[in-house]
């Protein structure tokens, strides 16, 4: 696979790739392989989440009343 980079994120790249004594691709597949766990992470809690509506498990409260008890908590 070949991935293309604008000018100044390779500049980025390669500074810091030669800061850290490490090659670039090495430090692609690190943050691409971080990236990707992190995503499915989200998406798994976001799966279960909505899970958990459909199944009656977690009710959904209107919005203002979120802001209103979240202003509460901090007045405390």
């Amino acid at each position: 696979m070949e991935v293309r980079f604008k000018p100044e994120t390779e500049s980025r790249l390669l500074e810091l790739a030669a800061r850290s004594g490490r090659a670039p691709d090495e430090l692609v597949e690190d943050a691409m392989a971080g990236y990707l766990a992190e995503m499915a992470q989200v998406r798994d809690t976001l799966e279960n989440r909505y899970n958990q509506f459909q199944c009656g498990r977690a009710k959904t409260i209107a919005g203002e009343s979120f802001f209103e008890n979240l202003r509460h908590r901090e007045k405390e």
